[in-house]
């Protein structure tokens, strides 16, 4: 098991931008993903953005490209979301996971953090 913290939700006007940070503690993350999903109320659970630790192969869900980016920090253990173009749609609790490469599921979960985007 990998313990993650996220910090840096908040409430932010759209058209703003946030940056999410995800602290994980581990020695060695190279064989992990880590990913930043989102739940809005009333909606499922869905990945917004993952990074391969190891060769930093990124991945975005359609509706964030080109406004969202996903980054590392191998030295701090810390994954970053940078959000920008931010729209009320964007708004929900946003969690960073990993899962050990070629794991269907991830495995580990930190406890969420709220981002709210208002017009």
């Amino acid at each position: 098991q990998v313990r993650l913290v996220e910090s840096g939700g908040g409430s932010v006007q759209a058209g703003g931008s946030l940056r999410l940070s995800c602290a994980a503690s581990a020695r060695n993350l190279n064989m992990y993903v880590i990913g930043w999903h989102r739940q809005a109320p009333g909606k499922e659970r869905e990945v917004v953005s993952a990074v391969t630790w190891g060769e930093g192969i990124t991945y975005y869900a359609d509706s964030v490209k080109g406004r969202f980016a996903i980054s590392r920090d191998n030295a701090k253990n810390t994954v970053y979301l940078q959000m920008n173009s931010l729209k009320p749609d964007d708004t929900a609790v946003y969690y960073c996971a990993t899962k050990p490469r070629g794991n269907q599921e991830y495995t580990s979960w930190g406890q969420g953090t709220q981002v709210t985007v208002f017009s």
